[in-house]
């Protein structure tokens, strides 16, 4: 049986009754079909799935009565910080999805020289929001109940700082001297991961780079586009020391 999911950005607590936002409405109601005493499972990042069940379906408003509260327990090992090169429309999405499918758990957009997408402020606005929704619908799909941090876009000139405190820092390079072999097995301190755009990292963003502390990754013999490479990396992290290597 499909366990039905959905994302509200609400305080959340057994025995509450509560009106769902119009986005979780219209997915459960209007998208879904369910009605009233229908069951159905909410989240708001803490940690915990809410069991719930659907007391008014109406037109104009949604409720529902929080039966249960259970502790999730599926994030990453790992602590892998993904820095993204801005990449275009649905590929940016694709990257957000399935990177938090795969259980990363910060992404940083970054603008870089090569960058082929330029956003003023209130565009960015728009398109922050946007790629948070993404990451949320991600989290209804794949189960996690804490959702990945997606940070304001900032330069690559300050990725390092974007990086916390990560200490092994790795940007894929076809030259680099890293493979996922040789990185050390005790990561507890975290991975920044840093993807470059479409076009690349240009010399100067990789020497930014260098200077934050970011070593090359090579990650076999062939160049993979912007939308595989950080999947691809992400998921030879996890298959040797996070969770899909259990």
């Amino acid at each position: 049986m499909r366990l039905i999911r959905a994302h509200v950005d609400l305080p959340l607590e057994v025995g509450a009754r509560i009106a769902l936002p119009d986005a979780a409405a219209a997915h459960l109601v209007r998208v879904l079909r369910l009605r009233e005493g229908d069951a159905c499972v909410l989240f708001n990042g803490d940690g915990h799935d809410y069991a719930a069940t659907i007391t008014v379906a109406g037109k104009r408003e949604t409720q529902v009565e929080i039966r249960e509260a259970r502790v999730v327990d599926n994030e990453s090992p790992l602590r892998i910080t993904l820095l993204q090169g801005i990449a275009r429309g649905e590929k940016m999405d694709l990257i957000l999805q399935k990177s938090t499918e795969l259980g990363v758990a910060r992404i940083v957009p970054v603008e870089s020289e090569r960058s082929e997408v330029r956003l003023d402020a209130a565009r960015m606005d728009k398109r922050l929001a946007h790629w948070r929704s993404v990451v949320a619908s991600a989290c209804e799909q794949c189960g996690r109940a804490r959702l990945p941090e997606v940070t304001a876009p900032v330069p690559v000139a300050v990725a390092g700082a974007q990086a916390g405190d990560a200490t092994l820092r790795l940007t894929l390079d076809p030259g680099g001297a890293r493979t996922v072999a040789s990185l050390p097995h005790a990561m507890s301190g975290g991975i920044a991961l840093a993807i470059g755009p479409e076009g690349g990292w240009s010399p100067r963003d990789r020497e930014a780079l260098r200077t934050a502390g970011f070593d090359g990754l090579r990650l076999g013999p062939r160049i993979l586009r912007t939308e595989t490479a950080g999947l691809a990396a992400i998921a030879a992290l996890q298959s040797r020391d996070g969770d899909l290597s259990t």
